[in-house]
């Protein structure tokens, strides 16, 4: 296996505990960095596991899981861990897994899952709708459906991302949330394949020219994915679209490298909004 025959990689850095006493990798550690792997691919596919196979009736249960070994990671090293749905059956997918170190391929593997009855754990078809899915991100198809628009129709979308991430997750006051300005701002909600809404954010017109975003939310399980970065690029362009040439908004500290990564800078000091620490950030268009 080479690392062009996947799509998608998950790194991550061997950790000290990982390690034996040959000072390397211990063995069983590749199932997990495999089924780490397989978590992250999830979330590429824009798929909440829970929710997914909630709205799907079913679950995938491990079948068979093999490991290759080639050659020995190391404490410290980077690796890379390949991840592809190689064939869909009736009930079963087989997913191929590869360990590389740079171009060096470590370990290979493989992962049968079968999709089953979570109550009394039979196996069931794999789902078109699934199918459609592992199948599309494999031939490189996009994972989300961004939608702009009013919030006459994307009200109840952004409404429920928002209602989990700032008044369930964060403790936002509810009366904190909701304003008369959603009925005026431009809304972007994006949704995965399936329909279920991941992300928001609304764009307002606070001076000629001038963009301000906000209520910026991702669904924790996809967060890292891109999802939320697709809906701010999709709000910027509403803006340039309507002439606007400046974006202003006010990033919650933790997500000011968010930010930053899509061309935002900090102005002025760090202050307090809704109990959180938030910094103005700025951009032209």
């Amino acid at each position: 296996m080479t690392r062009n025959e996947f799509r998608f990689f998950d790194r991550l850095r061997v950790r000290w505990a990982e390690i034996d006493a040959q000072k390397i990798v211990f063995n069983g550690h590749y199932l997990m960095y495999f089924d780490t792997a397989i978590a992250a691919y999830w979330r590429a596919l824009a798929l909440p596991y829970a929710q997914t196979m909630h709205a799907l009736d079913g679950d995938l249960f491990v079948r068979k899981a093999s490991v290759d070994y080639l050659a020995s990671a190391r404490y410290d090293d980077m690796l890379d861990i390949g991840m592809r749905c190689e064939r869909i059956g009736n009930s079963s997918i087989l997913f191929r897994g590869a360990v590389f170190r740079q171009d060096q391929l470590l370990v290979g593997g493989e992962l049968v899952y079968v999709f089953a009855d979570p109550r009394e754990q039979t196996s069931k078809p794999v789902p078109q709708a699934l199918r459609e899915v592992l199948l599309g991100f494999e031939a490189g198809e996009s994972m989300l459906d961004v939608r702009v628009g009013d919030w006459a129709t994307l009200g109840a979308a952004a409404k429920a991302i928002r209602s989990e991430v700032f008044i369930v997750e964060q403790k936002i006051p509810i009366e904190m949330e909701w304003d008369e300005a959603d009925a005026q701002c431009v809304h972007a909600v994006a949704f995965n394949r399936l329909g279920l809404p991941l992300a928001t954010g609304r764009l307002l017109q606070p001076a000629p020219q001038l963009a301000r975003i906000g209520r910026m939310a991702s669904s924790q399980a996809v967060r890292g994915a891109g999802v939320g970065r697709a809906v701010l690029d999709a709000l910027l362009q509403a803006a340039r679209d309507r002439g606007d040439t400046e974006v202003v908004l006010h990033a919650q500290l933790s997500a000011a490298p968010f930010y930053s990564r899509a061309g935002f800078n900090a102005r002025g000091a760090v202050f307090e909004e809704a109990g959180i620490a938030h910094i103005e950030m700025t951009r032209t268009l």
